[in-house]
């Protein structure tokens, strides 16, 4: 069996669509996927692992970083940086992993640019009454606050057409069950059997 690289999937979704506990449940199911992990600059916090959480760096490690163009996406968010390293992420694809970049419609178009082969995923609700449902979970918050989350929700949602694939997420195992097909699918592509079963297809042939 020849090495095959993995691929590069970036997945968004609007708060409150899921996207957390179907990538969750997915690579638990898949051994054959990683999801990303980020650099941060910000401060590990309690029950964090270095490394499984985020990569965390200092300061002048990360403006390094950014110097040698070895973010594909960075962002700065309440005076910390987060950002997405090339080289990690060639490293895990290279070991034959698909790998997972769970990151907003505005890092995916920065991906998108400098990794065009990856293929992308947008989740969405099954309805904006389901999301509001969803965002609005423990009951908690104000009418205004539930409408700020919202707004952001469909200002992210507007982007879903700019995606490979979209899966509306209604009822949860079927939603998984689709991602994973996207998944195996892809696996199955000629260049990718080709590159893992050249041996074989050269003996069915011969």
């Amino acid at each position: 069996m020849n090495h095959s690289s993995g691929t590069l999937y970036i997945v968004s979704a609007p708060s409150g669509a899921g996207k957390t506990s179907l990538v969750t449940a997915l690579t638990k199911d898949d051994q054959q996927i990683r999801v990303s992990v980020s650099h941060t600059t910000r401060a590990m916090r309690p029950g964090e692992q270095h490394g499984v959480n985020y990569h965390f760096v200092k300061h002048d490690e990360f403006k390094a970083l950014i110097e040698q163009g070895d973010f594909l996406e960075h962002a700065e968010v309440f005076g910390n940086f987060y950002g997405t390293s090339r080289s990690a992420l060639q490293q895990t694809l290279e070991q034959g992993y698909d790998l997972i970049l769970e990151i907003d419609w505005q890092g995916a178009q920065q991906v998108r640019k400098l990794m065009p082969e990856a293929l992308s995923v947008f989740i969405l609700p099954p309805s904006q009454q389901a999301l509001r449902q969803r965002l609005d979970n423990r009951g908690q918050d104000s009418e205004a606050i539930i409408e700020g989350r919202m707004k952001e929700a469909v200002s992210e949602m507007i982007h879903y057409d700019e995606y490979d694939y979209v899966i509306i997420n209604d009822d949860f195992d079927v939603a998984l069950k689709e991602l994973k097909a996207v998944f195996v699918a892809n696996r199955l592509l000629l260049k990718k059997q080709q590159e893992r079963h050249q041996a074989l297809l050269e003996q069915l042939i011969s």
